[in-house]
């Protein structure tokens, strides 16, 4: 198991940003309670950019199609199907380790 560190301020309320972990792409999400989530930043529909969607509460919503990603598991609100992977985080002080 890999551990990324990025800084919290480095990661805006309720927007998504883009890192790069090798050939992935990892989105981070800081909702407005606080908390950190880390998603695969493809959507499995279509694969959307998810850091371009549009947050709310503890879900993502893919800027192609609108599709509904739960933020802490990764899966697709029904009717639509599917899911990304989900990543592990903490938050230590002012730094967010992402367990790839």
């Amino acid at each position: 198991m890999r551990r990324i560190e990025v800084y919290l301020h480095d990661i805006p309320v309720q927007l998504g940003r883009v890192i790069r972990v090798g050939q992935r792409e990892i989105a981070l999400f800081r909702l407005s309670n606080g908390e950190i989530r880390a998603l695969e930043n493809r959507c499995p529909h279509k694969g959307g950019s998810l850091a371009e969607g549009i947050i709310s509460g503890e879900y993502v919503f893919c800027p192609l199609h609108d599709r509904k990603i739960n933020l802490s598991d990764g899966k697709v609100q029904e009717p639509d199907t599917g899911c990304v992977r989900a990543y592990q985080v903490e938050i230590d002080k002012d730094k967010v380790f992402i367990y790839t």
